[in-house]
């Protein structure tokens, strides 16, 4: 059931977070989103009433245990650490420019 949920999840939005609300890795990554002006839908996994359920289905599908667990455009990107460290290889902004989460700067 959580893990169908999620996947359901992940496959209507082109950018979701599964957060917890007092995660400062989390955190980290949704201040970088909305630096970036992406549009993402976060779960936080501590408010929602199966969030434990969720978190497990997450490590299930995905082998990471840990939150922020970050998709794009259904792909799992990895946590906190992946999704900065693919930011300063510059390859964040194209993949959420692709995902249709940012809008494309008209010159």
């Amino acid at each position: 059931m959580a893990l169908s949920k999620a996947k359901e999840i992940v496959s209507k939005h082109p950018v979701v977070v599964f957060s917890k609300s007092y995660c400062p890795f989390c955190d980290r990554v949704k201040n970088l989103l909305s630096q970036l002006g992406a549009n993402y839908n976060a779960i936080e996994l501590d408010v929602e009433s199966d969030g434990n359920e969720i978190q497990s289905a997450l490590a299930e599908w995905t082998g990471q245990k840990t939150v922020p667990n970050v998709f794009i455009a259904g792909n799992h990107i990895g946590g906190c650490d992946k999704t900065t460290e693919m930011h300063r290889g510059g390859k964040l902004v194209p993949l959420l420019t692709q995902a249709g989460a940012v809008a494309v700067a008209s010159s």
